[in-house]
């Protein structure tokens, strides 16, 4: 990523909001990803390890530069970080900053930030939920944007075209329909992996129009925890099994 901030090109951080890699892994070998599915390349998504279990703990991991692990012993090298002594994961090729986040080096270097919100830890309620947005110059959270309206991809990607301007842009967007409830994808009763993948699919054709956009940009896609959905018992995140540690991830350019 070193190459494309010296190049002032866009940022585009999509945090597809506890999404399991076996369903985006699914959707992808059944051909069902229009907009993200050729950006995969010849394997798919990259099976990684999420920082944390919950939308919170993991986006100011990802901000500070700890995105999703690789599998397999490491040091695996970071796209970018913020300098703290004795990291075994900075290399040459990482951006690295003296600024705590990456939205605060990026604004400092000439770029727009932009924060698209989509669940509750973005929806500037209460102090708490106003922390992540407030490392941006600019913040969304509505409604439709969020977890209860089924056309929330659609808004929020026609509100990250919005905030577009002539600046290179850093725009974090915090996809909210594959989070609890999804089950009006489907007609369900109740939210299940069904409902989760038809979830990622509605996402992902609202993101064909987000990349049309004839501009340089540098995109990381990834989720930032899975969910259970009675596996061993287990209900939700913020817990300790496999299917919430494990992400999907990739990273391209349009």
């Amino acid at each position: 990523m070193k190459e494309w901030v010296a190049r002032r090109a866009d940022i585009l951080l999509i945090t597809l909001d506890t999404l399991r890699y076996d369903a985006a892994q699914t959707a992808w070998h059944q051909g069902q990803l229009e907009a993200l599915g050729p950006h995969l390349g010849a394997q798919g998504w990259e099976e990684r390890h999420s920082p944390a279990s919950f939308t919170y703990a993991a986006h100011q991991a990802f901000l500070a530069g700890f995105l999703p692990t690789p599998l397999g012993p490491g040091p695996h090298a970071r796209l970018f970080a913020a300098e703290f002594a004795g990291s075994s994961s900075t290399t040459e090729d990482t951006f690295t900053f003296e600024q705590a986040s990456l939205p605060e080096a990026l604004q400092a270097r000439g770029y727009h930030t932009v924060c698209i919100g989509g669940t509750g830890f973005f929806n500037q309620a209460n102090a708490l939920s106003r922390v992540i947005p407030s490392l941006f110059a600019e913040s969304h959270w509505r409604p439709e944007l969020g977890v209860t309206d089924p056309q929330s991809p659609r808004h929020q990607v026609a509100q990250a075209l919005a905030c577009r301007d002539s600046r290179p842009n850093f725009t974090l967007l915090n996809i909210s329909a594959i989070h609890q409830p999804n089950r009006f994808y489907t007609g369900a009763d109740q939210d299940d992996l069904a409902s989760h993948t038809a979830a990622l699919l509605a996402v992902d054709q609202a993101l064909l129009e987000l990349f049309r956009v004839e501009r340089p940009t540098f995109v990381i896609a990834c989720s930032d925890h899975g969910t259970a959905y009675g596996e061993d018992g287990y209900h939700g995140h913020r817990l300790g099994h496999p299917v919430v540690w494990t992400v999907p991830y990739a990273h391209f350019s349009l």
